[in-house]
């Protein structure tokens, strides 16, 4: 066995090789096509540090989880404060859960009012899609397409990406996509089915930061509300100030019946999740001691979990830092927009606060196979923005991905407290790129040079 030290000692290429031979295989190989399985070493607010001591942006910031940015001192010094309390211990009520409940509370929309933690966004998912049922009594569950709620087996029956249903069918029973933004859609089923709940994402994340026509999420309220079907907001990536507003919903004046929390909830340090729900809801799921036990969670709600949430709403809120990614936000849609404006590989930017997505158009040339022996060949048709990924990574060492279920776009989730002078540095590194490359075959070429590049390096 490896020992500790050894493990944190580990170098790059044992890494991988052990990655490979252990974790997934696949996913160890796709993250090296472009160089991206890069060994990180440090980490401090919108920066990491590579082993060689070369610093990166990150802008990817774990999916929208880093809204603090890494290892913030305030969530820090929470687990510090907490480090010898008892973290786990079912045969008793915690405290800090119980302020962490009270706290959310009294910033969530509406009458949003008790709390169940867990400690995913995918696990919040599962919770609201339960409690949904229980209070009901009705089982059928209206989702969108291209929705992402998560890979479990409930969550994973609403996400709207049939690539990652079709393996694990039949899903979950009762569950019907319509598409997203479309109002009349979502009547249309309100009228022909008795549904428990609707779920849905003020922004669409892995959709590819889809952000839906004014007045939708305004309209699907008044809409459940008429049809009397609960409506669940997953803000498990829209929450807690990423989008200009402490939760998304708030930008149209909703208040959902179940609100999905997770991500920055744990400060970009320990895993949290959270789902919420009105008295009424929790009563008629839950209420009385016979039905108290009927959703638990070993890990939810731990000591050090409720710590980082804690810190995390606190400075969020505390730092009005919804506010600032507001602005932020505004100045950096803005920018990209000139900068890529008639470019002839961006089809569109979108986007609300730091959430922003850059949409790529796809390519088809079929050079692609000759290239590298082949390794980048699977990238032509849905990996464009992959392409553009490692050119800011290895070129610029700016840090992102592309959204799961459109792996054209390209997120960018830096943490709200990112500088004006980041935002600034990755205008010009897109610039920069879209100004040497515009054709998709050019994109190609200069991508494979870094695949090559890398390979001679590691071998």
């Amino acid at each position: 066995m490896l020992t500790f030290n050894e493990a944190l000692n580990l170098d790059r290429a044992s890494a991988v090789r052990l990655y490979k031979q252990y974790v997934n295989p696949g996913l160890a190989t796709l993250l090296g096509l472009l160089d991206f399985d890069k060994r990180f070493v440090r980490a401090q607010g919108a920066y990491l540090w590579d082993n060689d001591g070369n610093r990166y942006l990150d802008f990817l910031g774990a999916y929208g989880a880093l809204n603090l940015g890494h290892n913030p001192p305030e969530v820090l010094r929470a687990l510090e404060a907490v480090r010898e309390r008892p973290n786990l211990l079912q045969a008793s009520l915690n405290p800090l859960a119980a302020s962490l409940a009270h706290n959310l509370a009294e910033v969530a929309p509406g009458e949003l009012r008790h709390c169940f933690f867990c400690n995913s966004g995918a696990e919040a998912v599962e919770g609201a899609l339960k409690v949904a049922r229980a209070a009901t009594g009705r089982h059928e569950i209206i989702y969108c397409e291209g929705s992402f709620h998560g890979k479990t087996f409930g969550a994973l029956s609403v996400t709207g990406r049939p690539k990652y249903q079709k393996p694990f069918v039949p899903l979950l029973p009762g569950c019907r996509a319509i598409p997203y933004g479309d109002l009349d859609a979502l009547e249309k089923t309100l009228k022909e089915t008795e549904a428990a709940a609707f779920i849905v994402e003020p922004i669409q994340g892995e959709g590819g930061i889809i952000v839906p026509p004014e007045g939708y999420l305004a309209g699907a309220r008044e809409l459940t509300s008429r049809y009397g079907v609960l409506l669940i907001a997953d803000e498990v990536q829209t929450g807690l100030g990423r989008t200009g507003a402490l939760f998304a919903c708030q930008h149209e004046g909703v208040a959902p019946d179940i609100l999905c929390l997770a991500k920055s909830l744990g400060g970009g340090v320990i895993p949290v999740g959270a789902f919420m729900c009105t008295p009424k809801i929790w009563e008629q799921a839950y209420g009385g001691l016979d039905k108290c036990l009927l959703h638990t969670s070993t890990f939810g709600g731990n000591t050090w979990a409720m710590a980082a949430g804690l810190a995390a709403l606190e400075t969020i809120v505390g730092k009005n830092l919804a506010e600032e990614a507001r602005h932020k936000g505004e100045f950096f849609l803005e920018r990209i927009q000139d900068v890529v404006s008639g470019h002839p590989l961006v089809k569109a930017v979108r986007g609300k606060g730091l959430m922003v997505g850059i949409e790529f158009a796809g390519g088809g040339e079929g050079f692609l196979d000759k290239l590298a022996g082949g390794l980048v060949s699977n990238l032509r048709e849905e990996y464009t923005a992959s392409l553009v990924a490692g050119l800011l990574l290895n070129e610029h060492r700016i840090l992102t991905a592309y959204t799961l279920n459109n792996p054209n776009v390209i997120r960018l989730e830096p943490p709200l407290t990112v500088s004006w002078e980041d935002l600034e540095a990755v205008v010009d590194a897109l610039k920069a790129i879209l100004s040497r490359h515009r054709s998709f075959a050019g994109l190609g070429l200069a991508s494979s040079r870094t695949v090559l590049g890398s390979l001679f390096r590691k071998n």
